[in-house]
């Protein structure tokens, strides 16, 4: 949707009820909230014709139209950077990395430069136009603080196959590793908690989410330790930050998440050696430990293993 053109589209069903502002944040390309509510309270983009505020909930079948203004969002193709990645398993149709914690995995607002499409492209060019042009082969994702396994399509081919599956919740099985607060009183469970976006803070998930939609996770203890647990983690739904939310919600939040987390938490930890190394820790203990997939073009079942960086291992 380049600046300057016209652009028509009609509310589903599925997105009846949402705020204006945000739905109009997800059609333009790298445009943050800010941005679409000015853009909607200036008049620039209506709905059915009419001007609404940008709170304004919309309803199945309005036509939401506008012209993205010259100065305004627009999607700019992410150049090739020379940042090495590891790699931890290649073929003509996938590659599967080893994300460092630290590294955001598609350009976004604020982040245009020096993530992994960034250094996909610089690697293997081919893959530019893989799937959508700013997430080149990308199909899932990860938190910018969590390390691990990541795959990406080489081909057009291998993205809407392996696309489908995420999608679909098929014939995929993702496990975690995450460091978390507190001993269980189990050696084994499950979290079945919906959560949706934050009723009051938009960047943050929640399970008190207006909107929320369900989510489960299965947890094992792996190691105990004094005053923490390593668990063992397999999603059966890909929400944002899902391992993170269900694990706080459950009273047993992931060590070194800022955002879900809380000093109370650190606080309470008696042992002074252990309060003494949480406090050096600087992002969420948790790691992307095992990805299994069918391959997109054997149709064989694999499943790919990223080694626990050194930041975590140091903790344990």
């Amino acid at each position: 949707m380049p600046a300057g053109d016209p652009f028509k589209i009609i509310v589903k069903e599925s997105e009846s009820g949402r705020r204006l502002d945000l739905l109009v944040a997800s059609i333009i390309p790298d445009c943050p909230r800010n941005s679409a509510a000015s853009l909607v309270n200036n008049g620039k983009i209506k709905v059915s014709g009419y001007q609404r505020k940008a709170g304004y909930k919309v309803k199945t079948g309005e036509v939401i139209s506008g012209i993205i203004p010259e100065s305004g969002p627009i999607r700019v193709q992410p150049e090739p950077e020379s940042i090495s990645i590891n790699t931890l398993f290649e073929d003509d149709e996938i590659i599967v990395v080893n994300k460092p914690p630290g590294m955001v995995v598609h350009p976004s607002p604020g982040h245009s430069s020096g993530t992994l499409v960034n250094a996909l492209l610089y690697h293997r060019p081919d893959i530019k136009y893989v799937g959508d042009e700013s997430r080149s082969g990308i199909v899932h994702r990860l938190d910018k603080d969590t390390s691990g396994v990541i795959l990406i399509a080489k081909t057009p081919e291998a993205h809407k196959k392996i696309s489908s599956d995420f999608k679909a919740r098929r014939n995929v099985q993702k496990k975690y590793l995450a460091l978390v607060f507190g001993g269980m009183n189990k050696e084994s469970g499950k979290i079945d908690l919906p959560i949706g976006r934050h009723p009051a803070d938009r960047k943050k998930i929640s399970i008190t989410s207006r909107r929320p939609r369900n989510a489960e996770t299965f947890w094992k203890v792996k190691e105990r330790y004094n005053e923490l647990t390593l668990l063992e983690l397999e999603i059966k739904t890909g929400r944002t930050h899902q391992i993170r939310v269900h694990c706080a919600a459950i009273h047993h939040p992931v060590v070194g998440d800022l955002v879900y987390g809380s000093r109370k938490t650190v606080n309470r930890i008696a042992e002074s050696e252990t309060k003494r190394l949480i406090q050096g820790v600087s992002r969420q203990m948790l790691h992307a430990w095992q990805l299994g997939i069918i391959h997109p073009g054997t149709g064989k079942q694999m499943v790919f293993e990223a080694p626990v960086p050194d930041d975590m291992t140091d903790v344990i």
